[in-house]
């Protein structure tokens, strides 16, 4: 057996699994830690024979890690070793070490929360911190701190660049073994920075095509996505032209697992590879025979935006980390090269690490799985808590597909929902599909949405698709892998559905019932065209999608999205695909998805009240019909809205009314910064509108025309709102107006803050401080005006005004009034608001 870096360590893991339940375990790639440890533990004292879960993040790498520990027993997979994944597994009586992917676990932790006969689970390659890994964890310590007590189940995080010391908190400051990594040198050579819009593929195929002739091994390729990688497949193509001798293996997830294989294993004597591959082959996967790495510097990542309600792919800078991890797949055999297009003062700006994927995710399914394990977030161990607007947003989705009573409880459909291994989108399709009659269909149309699109960039419409998978048509070559893996994950479904319809439709063959099954997915995408013909629509969310080139289905008013999508910064969503939906049947299958809502508003060319009951679905409206007379208590409310949509600028405000305003919201303002509580009620605008059934409900019984706000008696209304005695005590301590030493009343201003006392400069010669109001606890802004009225001097300090600027001010209004009256010493002068003081 070849000796790997791990080695060295396993004394110091067996020492501190046997001494505590919970371990780190850091070691970077190729320090075997994937094929050693299970291993190693496999005849631990306090496993006692029970089995050994690794979780890995990809289908992948679990396969390829169940094999290489296979192997180094000399047994065949299923044996003592096996693995599950979707759509294909291999355990056989005596296996004891599983590998899975994650989302297996959580299904067996549901079924079974103490891990009945496991005894270590193993979460291989946790710095990716996968959402399923997240969840897994937390139900995992969640299950053993309440179900388990002998033997004890023991948890192995193992990562490659991990926060070890955060991690071992999380776990009760669990032991971190560390490992060397077995890497050899690795020479980095810097690229020139990326210009705005520039293409990445260009400059990756020169890149490419450089490292082929100026260096030796096989070449691995890190591109963004599945796009990127086939453009560089085709130019690369063309430009080595017939060179047996280089063979061009693209690897990413949606790829079988029989193409993905064939990328990883080393190339034929006399050849060499070029691995085109998105992140896939970061950590997870070692490929044989490669020195020499090409990395864009890119990854695509899934982000939830909760506002939508949607999932795009963004294309963003890797970490550092992600750098580093790529760089050392050069050097796992011999020294190698990392070409990196990008700058090195680029790289100094990367963040540190990663998002985890549960910050910026749909989280459906992981609050669908919550709800049936029967806990709130903040009741399980988190590295990152979910963000409570996307979770929140989760839930709302739960409840519109019916899988959550109001209180946050499952429902018996939700319970079934949560055991189906699919999105909660696709659960409730099959189910509902299944209760139509419709399951062959269902399942299909479930596959199909379960992997990519099968035929990318063939029109939109999702009947062809199904008719590739029927058989009715053949596929082309490079739709063949996508079609037999959706015929798979098809049958797989059928497997999962129990029971007789509960009301079979009558013809299940219908095409029409595709857009049905669609709409029960996503009932949020239901779409009606803007205008006949056209390539934009309207959301049931009340968001904007269009088809980027013409498509034949844009000859039908009603659609259903199943796959869109948008750049940052875009307003409209791409449309990818997507079926035709007859609006009848939300008179039928569909009328859970119908809301009827009484609408009151201004018909606004002749200014006077419409009611109308409209047939709603999300924000599209599919009929209306008048309505003659609405009870008095809709009426009122339909009012209301309509004040709060337009504001309440609709009733008649004047100048001293909002001045009125302005001073109680004065008074309730020193009140709070002194207590929490205040006498003064707050009538700011929102609080206002929102307390409109309050004070303006009342007197809204003769309003049927738009001109009838503004004859409402709103001075009365809001002056109501202070009770007695603090009318009186409003005119005492915020009065309207302030008289100065010149006898003469001046209007005080509270639009700003603080109040404004615009006065002429003459009228306060004798006052030797600023004016306060509310017992002193306000000073005034004075604005000091000129003869003219024009302002000379702004100020709250009227006494440092007299001793400090006066004296410049005076020169200059003399100069431009002689005739005024500008005494030397303005504190024993008389105010006046003549020209001059009378005489005596």
């Amino acid at each position: 057996m070849i000796a790997l870096p791990i080695d060295a360590v396993l004394p110091a893991l067996r020492q501190a699994l046997n001494e505590r339940h919970e371990v780190v375990l850091e070691a970077p790639p190729g320090a075997g830690k994937t094929t050693r440890v299970p291993l190693a533990l496999l005849e631990a004292p306090w496993l006692a024979g029970q089995t050994i879960l690794m979780l890995e993040p990809r289908r992948l790498a679990a396969r390829a890690a169940a094999e290489r520990l296979a192997s180094e027993l000399g047994e065949k997979v299923g044996e003592t070793v096996g693995y599950r994944i979707r759509l294909d597994s291999k355990v056989g009586p005596g296996t004891r070490i599983e590998v899975v992917t994650e989302g297996i676990l959580t299904r067996r932790l549901q079924d079974d929360p103490a891990l009945e006969g496991v005894g270590l689970v193993i979460f291989d390659e946790f710095h990716e911190r996968s959402l399923d890994a997240d969840l897994a964890l937390a139900l995992s310590l969640n299950g053993r701190e309440l179900l388990r007590d002998e033997p004890p189940l023991k948890v192995l995080l193992m990562s490659a660049t991990l926060e070890g010391e955060r991690l071992s908190a999380l776990l009760d400051d669990a032991p971190v073994v560390r490992s060397e990594g077995r890497m050899f040198p690795v020479t980095i050579q810097w690229g020139r920075p990326f210009q705005p819009g520039e293409f990445v593929e260009p400059r990756v195929v020169q890149t490419v095509l450089d490292a082929l002739g100026s260096e030796t091994g096989s070449l691995l390729v890190f591109l963004p996505g599945q796009a990127e990688i086939r453009r560089v497949h085709q130019q690369l193509a063309d430009a080595l032209g017939e060179r047996s001798d280089i063979l061009l293996c693209p690897l990413h997830g949606e790829l079988d697992l029989n193409a993905q294989r064939a990328a990883i294993d080393p190339a034929p004597s006399g050849a060499r590879k070029v691995v085109l591959a998105t992140n896939i082959a970061e950590t997870s996967l070692t490929i044989n025979g490669v020195r020499v790495v090409i990395d864009a510097g890119l990854a695509r990542v899934p982000r939830f935006d909760p506002g939508s309600g949607m999932t795009r792919l963004d294309t963003q800078r890797i970490s550092r980390a992600s750098a580093t991890q790529r760089a050392g797949r050069a050097g796992r055999l011999e020294p190698g090269v990392c070409y990196r297009l990008w700058s090195e003062a680029q790289h100094e700006q990367l963040a540190a690490y990663g998002s985890a994927e549960i910050l910026q995710a749909d989280l459906a399914g992981l609050a669908l799985q919550l709800a049936r394990w029967g806990v709130e977030p903040n009741q399980l161990k988190w590295l990152d808590l979910p963000p409570m607007a996307a979770f929140g947003q989760a839930r709302d989705l739960l409840q519109r597909l019916g899988a959550l009573q109001a209180d946050g409880r499952l429902t018996g459909h939700g319970q079934a929902m949560a055991e189906m291994p699919a999105h909660p989108r696709i659960a409730h399709l099959l189910l509902r599909g299944q209760s139509l009659g419709l399951a062959d269909m269902a399942c299909d149309v479930a596959a199909l949405l379960g992997e990519r699109d099968i035929l990318r960039g063939a029109g939109a419409d999702l009947h062809s698709r199904l008719v590739l998978l029927s058989g009715e048509q053949k596929a082309q070559r490079n739709a063949q892998g996508g079609v037999q893996r959706a015929r798979q994950l098809a049958r797989q479904y059928r497997s999962h559905m129990r029971g007789k319809p509960a009301q079979a439709v009558s013809d299940p063959e219908h095409p029409r019932w595709l857009g049905a099954l669609l709409a029960l997915a996503y009932p949020d995408r239901v779409a009606r065209q803007r205008r006949p013909g056209g390539a934009e629509y309207r959301l049931a969310n009340g968001r904007a999608a269009l088809f980027g080139d013409s498509d034949a289905l844009m000859k039908h008013e009603w659609l259903v999205v199943a796959d869109l999508g948008s750049r940052q910064g875009q307003r409209e969503e791409r449309i990818y695909l997507a079926a035709d939906l007859e609006p009848a049947l939300f008179d039928t299958v569909l009328a859970e998805q119908v809301r009827n809502v009484d609408q009151l508003d201004w018909d606004e060319r002749e200014g006077v009240l419409r009611a109308e009951r409209q047939r709603k679905v999300g924000e599209l409206v599919l009929g209306s019909e008048p309505l003659p007379s609405l009870d008095e208590a809709a009426r009122g409310q339909a009012l209301l809205g309509l004040v709060r949509r337009k504001g309440l600028e609709l009733l008649a405000w004047t100048p001293e009314l909002r001045q009125w305003q302005a001073r109680v919201s004065l008074l309730r303002t020193l009140d709070r910064q002194q207590q929490p509580a205040s006498d003064w009620p707050d009538v700011s605008d929102s609080a206002l509108l929102a307390s409109l059934e309050h004070w303006l409900l009342p007197y809204l019984g003769k309003v049927t025309r738009l001109s009838h706000f503004g004859a409402l008696d709103l001075s009365s209304m809001l002056r109501n709102l202070l009770p007695w005695p603090l009318p009186q005590r409003l005119d005492e301590l915020a009065p309207s107006h302030v008289q100065v030493p010149s006898g003469s009343s001046v209007r005080l201003d509270y639009s700003e803050h603080p109040p404004i006392l615009a006065v002429r400069l003459q009228e306060l010669f004798g006052l030797s401080d600023t004016p306060r109001i509310a017992n002193g606890r306000q000073a005034v802004k004075l604005h000091l005006l000129s003869p003219a009225r024009r302002p000379v001097q702004v100020t709250q300090d009227l006494a440092s005004f007299w001793r400090t600027t006066y004296s410049e001010v005076k020169k200059d209004l003399k100069g431009r009034y002689p005739k005024h009256y500008w005494p030397d010493d303005p504190l024993v002068a008389e105010a006046t608001a003549r020209i001059k003081p009378r005489k005596g």
